[in-house]
């Protein structure tokens, strides 16, 4: 039951972190500091618009959030289908490393996953900085 306490913890981290966005308007100037990368090059970064994008999603309105970010839109459910992956496996016994012939929880994510959202990302934070792709700027 011990394995446990690592997933919800994550998620209590999770769930006050986007309380505090929900209630610290990200719009209004000096909650919250600028991206660096935007700072120090002038352009997006696949991130930007992500503390706006929960606000909208917090406080009902996916429209809006869907167009400052839809990557970060479309990574919220994939993070919690993980997370419940993870909170299974604990709860089973199945991600823990102590078991004989068990592998652990970061292995059940297959490399081509990670390596296809990796390339997503990239291609994303691209496309949203050329002229083509502005409508996906925040």
């Amino acid at each position: 039951m011990a394995a446990v306490l690592a997933p919800l913890g994550v998620a209590l981290a999770a769930g006050a972190a986007v309380a505090f966005v929900g209630a610290v308007n990200p719009n209004e100037p000096g909650h919250y500091p600028a991206c660096p990368f935007l700072l120090l090059t002038g352009l997006y970064c696949p991130g930007c618009g992500g503390l706006r994008t929960v606000y909208a999603l917090v406080h009902g309105d996916p429209a809006t959030a869907l167009g400052l970010n839809p990557l970060v839109v479309l990574l919220i459910p994939a993070l919690v289908l993980l997370w419940g992956r993870w909170t299974l496996r604990a709860w089973s016994g199945g991600g823990s490393t102590g078991e004989p012939g068990a592998a652990p929880a970061w292995r059940s994510v297959r490399p081509v996953y990670v390596w296809s959202a990796l390339a997503v990302m990239i291609a994303f934070w691209i496309v949203r900085n050329l002229p083509f792709g502005e409508f996906l700027a925040p």
